[in-house]
């Protein structure tokens, strides 16, 4: 019968549709979807962060919870047009590579834009001030203009704001085994801090191309020892034993990635001196010949996501 099979075949979308959902509604079932919540406004000193969410495939169709990441440099996670070097870490795609092969369990992102000019002084570990020497801590003070640092407002923030609002309007884990923390730089510096200061809230953390050198890397030999020094009491007076968090450090090899060597090996050794379990309770990678970008990062997150999440 002429025009049946036009006729069925609309018919056949129709019920597609009715089941399944239109076009963009299967697109994002199939890619997950961001929630962009704009300025999240603060009670803190800090600037109102502009905050995005990724939720994975499948969370509008489920009633399941989710673990979460929550992720610094939010600019520089997704979208090319926001970022600030035309480079991203692609998490999304990350994380969809990862669920869909089932080496972790679909989890959500939320990114934290960073604040521009500020971010050196809000990503900045405070209490490494007091364990470098006065000239040292005159020089990093300098460094970031003479202006306080601002790590415990920023991290204030996140638990006793941010987290919770997530908490309330998403369909979360909201226990410590399924909360992470991770950035790149400075941003695994606060990452560091996080889990240090806060070890109640944050599980695991991620501390990708680790700016351990605090500020210009250029030091002198003495400069470079007391800083190596001062993570050593970094580990002993603050960060303390694992019990039951977990850490990922990495680094490159080039441009300032190949700062990074010395201050790691130290880092390592006071962990394991301090009774954290290489491999168990922090992973420690190079990857040789990867610079210090979004490119480089975005290569291997999937090794990230995948040993810091695998157990949510």
């Amino acid at each position: 019968m002429p025009g049946r099979r036009p006729l069925m075949a609309a018919l056949t979308m129709l019920l597609m549709a009715l089941s399944f959902g239109s076009p963009t509604q299967l697109r994002a079932q199939e890619q997950g979807r961001f929630v962009d919540l704009g300025s999240v406004a603060t009670a803190t000193q800090i600037a109102p962060p502009k905050i995005v969410v990724w939720l994975p495939p499948g969370y509008d169709s489920s009633k399941r919870r989710y673990g979460v990441i929550y992720m610094h440099d939010g600019q520089n996670l997704f979208d090319p047009k926001r970022s600030n070097f035309n480079k991203v870490w692609a998490a999304d795609k990350s994380a969809l590579r990862l669920i869909a092969s089932r080496q972790v369990a679909p989890f959500i992102i939320v990114g934290i834009d960073q604040p521009g000019a500020d971010r050196g002084r809000q990503y900045f570990p405070r209490p490494m001030l007091e364990h470098v020497s006065p000239a040292t801590r005159q020089k990093l003070e300098a460094q970031g203009n003479g202006k306080p640092m601002i790590a415990e407002d920023y991290l204030r923030f996140i638990v006793t704001e941010l987290k919770p609002q997530i908490d309330r309007m998403f369909r979360t884990k909201s226990g410590r085994k399924y909360t992470a923390i991770a950035g790149s730089s400075m941003g695994g510096l606060i990452s560091l801090y996080a889990i240090t200061k806060y070890p109640e809230v944050f599980g695991t953390a991620g501390a990708v191309s680790t700016h351990l050198p605090l500020g210009d890397p250029n030091w002198s030999e003495s400069e470079r020892q007391d800083i190596i020094s001062a993570w050593h009491k970094y580990v002993k007076l603050n960060l303390g034993k694992p019990d039951g968090r977990r850490i990922w450090f990495d680094h490159g090899t080039e441009t300032l990635d190949a700062f990074y060597q010395p201050y790691q090996d130290a880092l390592d050794a006071a962990l394991v001196a301090h009774k954290w379990k290489k491999g168990r309770d922090f992973k420690s990678t190079t990857y040789p010949g990867t610079p210090h970008e979004e490119n480089a990062w975005a290569a291997r997150l999937d090794d990230i996501f995948g040993w810091m999440l695998r157990d949510f």
